[in-house]
């Protein structure tokens, strides 16, 4: 509707002005601009009862995360590699946006921005381990509030809120698939820190396949393109490159999880939302992972939305959006209210007008924090307005992306009134779009092994926060040091510790002011039974970094593995102090404390331990050998029956029952216990109770 005709009458309503004036001709320009804008409005309502119709039903929502994949391996992107052949079949029949942009290219705080459509600086969710609080609109709870069966299966560690960084991100969810755990006996990652694709597909259609009638939400997350690249076979031999394999089994996955969708008749109605959460570097401005920099290899990502119906597909948008947008656009489409606290905005105005010039330059902040928490570099943030590229850092950079794509030439020095234009544009967006509070992150020390093990350091609490985040060294200047750390992190994770010691030698010759290099390297010799060079380390990894419970933790042990018993108790005493709610660092005090002969300390410990994990079974097992050894044989019974019952196979347990039955004068029970304990050492010839 792009002119309205209006007799010169019209102009009675116009203040008697006739409509041939100049002010009647403004008028009527405004009221045309009106008039498109609630057309377009009607048009969206219109699509999204439509969607109602067609089925009866309310759509339902597929929102599938692709971890670390970058937007140059799609196909639906003019990728010529051949990775993705069910992707591009299914964005055939959805909406392409050519230029989706992350604002963070960390795992955690990326999905936070899709999932509450609210910026870091607002959610406070800006690295791994700080929680995603309940006053956050959050798109599964609001689906859940109205009516929408809610299930997430998530592909790793990172993501799963009883182990590390996604603290709060089950909220809204009758299902919350995760599950992983600490390093077991003889088990690889895939049955620890995260697992395949095809493995998290199966679950969700399972899930699928026995939900109740009604419409659903169902997150569905691949981790796999995210390092170690390790694709199973044929991918891993079908590719040159392994992370082009990952790509390709996750494409597979994907296939597997459109073709159970239609099988159930849940696709055509439903809205399929498929994004990843940012994308990877390899070496293209010397990063080689993820995290710190803000460029298109790890920003630039892929998104489409296929609407209930197939409205609108083949519909290819080329306008920048952002990855804030998603949440917005599905509440659009299900014509429900958008949170007001939401700052994305809604994509439906793109998609039914993709090729209008005012809505073609949707201005794209993403900002790193990573460099700072780790390293105590600056932070980085960045801004993509028009054709630009603007980074704002000690050594800013300016990139003109119409001619420069790979943003390989910083004009930032010849054009600095550009510079100073995008800097203030930055600086105003951040200032409107912040929320006052937020959270440190405290990671306890089984909290930090887990995320090392995913490939990233936990925060260095050495390093100054707030406003000083932007000062200190420029992350470019410093970056082959963070990929030494990263390479020493995923070889520290396979047990190649002989290989993680001149890396880390190496990061703290070229940084010493990496304080948790300290740290890593000081656990690496105490892997490796070096403890003359361990120790050392780690009072230096102390002495930097005072408030890390870790740091004391990683010292406790290495005194105890020098029996220097008198001397680890108040390291883990300060691990404890900085950490009360991690029952691992209770239990390794209790122990110290037995072993010093500080029996009413330990006895407590212990006891604080099955506080916080009931069935920790070291701590009731030593619990009741403590009471037994007091000769408070009926105190000992109930923690050592737990532990008999927790490891079943442990001889010590019912050894140790056997003594309590033996003083408490039940014979019977004692054999019996005695007899196990015999078998499971092995012994041919078992002895009465002692």
């Amino acid at each position: 509707m792009k002119h309205f005709k209006v007799g010169r009458k019209a102009g009675f309503f116009f203040g008697g002005q006739d409509v041939g004036s100049e002010a009647s001709r403004f008028t009527f320009a405004k009221l045309n601009l009106v008039m498109q804008a609630f057309w377009r409005l009607f048009c969206i309502w219109c699509l999204s009862i439509c969607a109602y119709a067609a089925t009866g039903s309310r759509p339902s929502i597929i929102l599938i995360t692709l971890d670390t994949t970058r937007a140059d391996r799609m196909g639906f992107l003019e990728s010529d590699r051949g990775l993705t052949p069910n992707l591009d079949v299914l964005a055939r029949h959805s909406v392409v946006f050519s230029r989706a942009y992350s604002q963070v290219p960390l795992t955690p705080p990326s999905h936070a921005a899709i999932l509450t459509a609210t910026y870091p600086q607002f959610n406070h969710l800006r690295y791994m381990g700080e929680p995603l609080t309940k006053d956050l609109p959050y798109l599964p709870e609001i689906l859940h509030r109205r009516g929408y069966h809610t299930a997430a299966f998530v592909g790793s560690m990172m993501l799963d809120p009883k182990n590390v960084t996604a603290i709060g991100f089950d909220r809204g969810f009758d299902t919350y698939d995760a599950g992983f755990h600490r390093r077991g006996p003889n088990e690889d990652r895939y049955h620890r820190v995260e697992r395949r694709a095809g493995e998290v597909v199966d679950r969700a259609l399972a899930w699928l396949s026995k939900h109740p009638p009604g419409p659903v939400f169902i997150w569905v997350h691949c981790y796999d393109p995210h390092g170690p690249y390790d694709p199973p076979e044929p991918y891993k031999s079908r590719f040159a490159e392994p992370y082009d394999g990952e790509i390709a089994y996750t494409d597979a996955a994907i296939g597997q999880l459109i073709a159970g969708l239609k099988s159930r008749g849940l696709y055509e109605n439903s809205i399929i939302a498929v994004m990843s959460d940012h994308g990877e570097a390899f070496g293209e401005h010397g990063e080689r992972h993820h995290g710190i920099f803000l460029y298109d290899e790890t920003i630039h990502v892929p998104l489409l939305i296929k609407l209930p119906r197939e409205r609108s597909r083949g519909t290819r948008v080329d306008a920048r959006v952002r990855l804030v947008d998603v949440a917005p656009t599905i509440l659009r489409v299900l014509n429900m209210p958008i949170p007001a606290a939401m700052q994305g905005k809604s994509l439906m105005s793109l998609i039914m007008k993709p090729s209008e010039d005012e809505a073609s330059d949707r201005p794209a902040y993403a900002e790193s924090i990573y460099g700072h928490r780790a390293f105590g570099w600056s932070t980085l943030r960045s801004w993509r307005t028009g054709k630009y590229l603007y980074v704002d850092a000690p050594k800013r950079e300016l990139y003109d992306q119409s001619a420069d794509r790979r943003a390989e030439h910083n004009i930032a020095l010849n054009a600095t009134a550009v510079s100073d234009t995008l800097s203030a544009q930055l600086d105003e967006f951040r200032s409107t779009t912040s929320r006052a509070g937020g959270t440190e992150t405290n990671l306890n020390p089984e909290q930090a092994e887990s995320l090392r093990a995913l490939g990233y350091l936990p925060s260095n609490s050495g390093t100054p926060t707030g406003k000083e985040e932007a000062s200190g060294t420029d992350p470019k200047d410093k970056i082959e040091v963070a990929n030494l750390l990263h390479q020493a992190l995923f070889e520290a994770e396979d047990g190649k510790y002989q290989d993680v010691v001149p890396k880390l030698e190496q990061v703290i010759k070229e940084e010493p002011g990496t304080n948790l290099a300290y740290l890593e390297l000081g656990k690496a010799y105490l892997h490796l039974k070096q403890y003359d060079k361990a120790v050392p380390l780690l009072r230096e990894a102390v002495a930097k970094l005072p408030e890390d419970a870790f740091a004391h933790y990683e010292l406790g042990r290495a005194l105890v593995e020098t029996k220097q018993w008198t001397d680890a108790a108040p390291e883990f005493e300060a691990a404890v102090a900085r950490s009360p709610k991690s029952a691992e660092l209770c239990f390794y005090l209790a122990v110290v404390y037995e072993r010093s002969n500080r029996i009413p300390e330990a006895m407590k410990e212990f006891h604080n331990t099955l506080q916080l994990d009931p069935n920790h079974f070291r701590a009731n097992l030593l619990l009741g050998r403590l009471y037994g050894i007091q000769q408070q044989a009926a105190e000992a019974l109930p923690f050592l029956r737990k532990a008999a019952k927790l490891q079943p196979d442990s001889a010590e347990a019912h050894q140790f029952l056997a003594n309590a039955y033996l003083e408490l004068g039940q014979q019977a029970a004692a054999r019996r216990e005695r007899a196990e304990a015999d078998r499971l050492r092995g012994s041919e010839q078992p002895g009465d109770a002692q």
